[in-house]
């Protein structure tokens, strides 16, 4: 019954103090998000290209995609449209 006794109190005392350590390091992880996003620049986000431009596939690669689909879903999938991003 001793033997039980020590068991249970090693259990609680190890439980706890991986439960401590896990909130140390989201505690810490919280922390370091903050001091990135404060000290680094944010990106520039670049405009779009319009749709009419040079991002659309050429015919030969549209037809490459269209019968891999094709083959894929057995014939029952399309490709409608495929731009380069």
């Amino acid at each position: 019954m001793e033997n039980l006794g020590i068991g249970f109190e090693l259990m609680i005392v190890g439980m706890s103090t991986v439960f401590l350590i896990l909130l140390i390091v989201i505690w810490g992880g919280k922390l370091l998000i903050n001091a990135v996003n404060k000290i680094a620049p944010e990106e520039a986000v670049s405009p779009k290209k319009s749709a009419t431009s040079s991002a659309s596939v050429d015919g030969n690669t549209m037809a490459i995609l269209q019968q891999v689909v094709s083959q894929i879903t057995g014939g029952k999938g399309r490709v409608s449209s495929a731009k380069k991003i």
